[in-house]
């Protein structure tokens, strides 16, 4: 369980371009992630 001012463990993700993303390429700068439910599913 993270706990405030630790800091975000690393992860891979699709980006909407299909490439991979990872924390580390963020690494130092701010970063928001929004995470949405697909069309047509409840949420």
């Amino acid at each position: 369980m993270l706990k405030v001012g630790d800091k975000a463990p690393d992860f891979l993700l699709p980006s909407d371009s299909g490439n991979e993303i990872t924390l580390d390429t963020f690494r130092g700068n701010y970063l928001v992630l929004f995470f949405f439910p697909k069309a047509d599913t409840p949420g």
